[in-house]
């Protein structure tokens, strides 16, 4: 089982590491950020993982950093340390957390249909078997971003009706079967509905907007936040944070001039344009083909109000939090 960094050099160069610095690896997941930092700059690192085989897997470098490297079990939502000089984000589920098929985030091999990043809580069956037909299809359509959705929630729901849905490949069977099958598409019917309740089983976008406002409070002016992102609706709520917070949004036109800022900019932008993966990364590593980057620099003026998640998928949404 091997982990490979996306967008590793380039998250690096946006860093801008310094010796002395003190650095924030917000997803440790394999620990290749961890290790870069490291191996670049005479500094300190802080990590976060949710995941408990994350803390496992990053024993070995917190003895062998001497000191430099020390890494938390725990959302990095819950961030708050004060004077850093760079946080960045690798979001999404892990290689490893795909590749061990125990952990039911992948379709590739038969497992319980889990997708917990912390093995606590409710599951991605719970949410195949608990949810409504219209908080199925709602959460499909938005988090996924499926126009099959209300077809596939309709499976779901008589399938379970006959037998609760609780492994993977047969859920994965089933999603494929109430589309018509792959019909030549380049990925499997079922990954944009496995990615959908995913991101719900971790509260992935509330969580990345607890960790952006985190960061923004954590760093230090002239600090860096860099965010590498593998789906959409990451990447908008991103860009979003940053050029709101950076007073970037163009909000106004030749007809109407712009109106003051309502608030003091926390942040500047050099490149506003997304940095997304090479041909050569992505013939090496499939998973980096969705990959974009942005980052910005920290200003010295105060940290803004906490970010509110987009509320993409409401009935689904409350649905599940009735469940909790």
């Amino acid at each position: 089982m091997s982990h490979a960094p996306v967008l590793l050099a380039e998250a690096m160069d946006a860093l801008a590491l310094a010796d002395g610095g003190l650095y924030v690896d917000a997803t440790f997941g394999g620990g290749g950020y961890s290790r870069e930092m490291l191996s670049r700059a005479d500094c300190r690192v802080v990590a976060f993982d949710r995941d408990p085989d994350a803390i496992v897997r990053g024993a070995e470098l917190s003895e062998s950093a001497k000191g430099k490297f020390t890494l938390h079990q725990g959302r990095f939502g819950d961030l708050s340390l004060e004077q850093v000089d760079g946080v960045v984000f690798d979001l999404g589920v892990s290689s490893f957390q795909l590749d061990e098929a125990e952990r039911g985030f992948s379709f590739q091999a038969d497992a319980d249909l889990d997708m917990r990043m912390e093995k606590d809580g409710l599951s991605a069956a719970d949410a195949v078997n608990r949810l409504s037909e219209g908080a199925l299809a709602d959460l499909i359509y938005r988090y996924g971003e499926d126009d099959d959705s209300r077809r596939i929630a309709r499976a779901i729901v008589q399938a379970r009706a006959a037998a609760p849905i609780t492994r993977t490949l047969h859920f994965a069977k089933l999603v494929e079967d109430s589309v018509g099958g792959r019909r030549g598409a380049r990925t499997h019917p079922a990954t944009k509905t496995f990615q959908a309740l995913r991101m719900l089983v971790n509260d992935e976008l509330g969580e990345l907007a607890r960790g952006l406002s985190a960061a923004e409070r954590a760093l230090k002016p002239g600090g860096r936040l860099v965010v590498v992102s593998f789906h959409s609706l990451e990447d908008r709520m991103v860009k979003h944070f940053i050029t709101e917070r950076a007073d970037a949004q163009g909000r106004g036109s030749r007809y109407a001039p712009d109106l003051p800022p309502e608030r003091t900019p926390s942040f500047s932008i050099d490149r506003k344009r997304a940095t997304v993966s090479s041909d050569a990364e992505t013939a090496a590593n499939p998973r980096a083909r969705s990959a974009s980057l942005r980052w910005a620099t920290r200003t010295d003026a105060p940290a803004w109000d906490e970010l509110e998640p987009p509320a993409l998928a409401p009935r689904a949404e409350a649905e599940w939090q009735k469940l909790q």
